[in-house]
């Protein structure tokens, strides 16, 4: 990676690590709305092969970022809890 990359930001980011729940990846993939910040996270699975993935969008804004991504792994872990491999239907 050059100087100026490494400065400004450039270059490929990489997947931040997931919260993984009953066998389930979780990605905190949280939107910015006017300073604030989307309940939203990804929910990932590998089944028979293929990765299945399912979005967790929600109307919830939060205005700091760590709480944002607090919310959005309780969320997705409660959609886990509910419905299990039946969300990738």
């Amino acid at each position: 990676m050059s100087f100026f990359s490494k400065l400004f930001g450039g270059g490929k980011k990489s997947e931040p690590e997931p919260v993984v729940y009953k066998g389930f990846d979780i990605f905190p993939d949280l939107m910015a709305e006017g300073g604030k910040y989307r309940l939203s996270a990804r929910i990932e699975k590998t089944i028979g092969g293929d990765r299945k993935t399912y979005l967790v969008i929600r109307a919830d804004v939060f205005e700091s970022r760590d709480q944002a991504e607090s919310f959005s792994i309780v969320k997705a872990k409660q959609v886990i809890d509910e419905q299990g491999e039946r969300i990738f239907s």
